[in-house]
């Protein structure tokens, strides 16, 4: 995925628990409602998830994530005519996912899991691939680093190999730091201020920073819903630094944001 201006990944959470919005589009006719106005809205890519990866989140069954994320996926290739990307690091859902009609796979777990990889591969799309210390159910108890950027630095160049000798071509990869998956707020802050050292890989940059903890704690402990401003703030500072997807949950606001930092970036006196 290569994009010359930003692009807006509207985050479409079917599960009970997400950290923000879990339970709020549990129903399959409010998710489609949800995804069909964050596009209208400015989102450029439509993000489905059917398992929640906030710290402390239990794992959920095949089975259960499929029947959350294919009717949703199905309903929407009919709706919407901006790709869809499948958040999930099972392969079977990832297989489902694309056959009904998703274009991307965004993994949290960088196609680690058994057979990840290899189905990313045969499926022949674009794949993001996320940095996570630990797991969802632990990566928050104490994360450290050496060298937090060179540290996450070395996982992607490790797995981008991995990638390519699947078979993956380097043009299809993204790369997302993963802000909030076991990593502080130092590390959080030391990521965001060198997110263009990422770029040295050659491919497009996620960045997820939306309503989470950290924008939170840098505005006083701010609970989930009063972090919108806070977000489409760090979402414009990611930019500035070199992202290239911004997946948010306030679309609307994030994109007047951005409509105002382009046209400013890019008028000529």
């Amino acid at each position: 995925m290569n994009h010359s201006e930003p692009i807006i990944m509207g985050v479409l959470n079917v599960t009970p628990d997400s950290f923000s919005d879990g339970g709020k589009f549990f129903d399959s006719d409010l998710a489609i409602d949800q995804a069909k106005s964050m596009v209208e809205n400015g989102a450029g890519i439509i993000d489905i998830g059917g398992e929640s990866t906030r710290p402390g989140a239990s794992a959920v069954s095949l089975n259960d994530e499929l029947e959350r994320v294919i009717p949703v996926i199905e309903a929407l290739t009919k709706e919407i005519n901006v790709p869809i990307s499948i958040d999930t690091s099972k392969p079977e859902v990832m297989e489902q996912a694309i056959s009904s009609g998703a274009n991307i796979i965004n993994d949290v777990n960088a196609l680690r899991a058994e057979g990840a990889l290899e189905m990313a591969a045969k499926l022949k799309v674009d794949v993001c691939l996320m940095h996570m210390q630990g797991n969802p159910r632990t990566m928050q108890s104490n994360p450290s680093y050496a060298d937090v950027v060179g540290d996450i630095k070395s996982f992607f160049k490790e797995r981008i190999n991995a990638c390519q000798q699947a078979g993956i071509e380097l043009s299809s990869i993204t790369l997302d730091p993963g802000f909030g998956f076991g990593k502080n707020l130092g590390h959080n802050i030391a990521l965001l201020k060198n997110l263009s050292e990422f770029h040295e890989f050659g491919v497009s940059i996620l960045v997820g920073l939306s309503r989470k903890s950290m924008i939170g704690t840098l505005l006083g402990d701010k609970d989930v819903d009063s972090r919108m401003i806070g977000s489409v703030t760090a979402a414009l500072i990611a930019v500035e630094n070199g992202a290239n997807i911004i997946r948010v949950h306030d679309v609307a606001e994030t994109n007047d944001a951005l409509k105002v930092w382009q046209q400013i970036k890019n008028f000529r006196e």
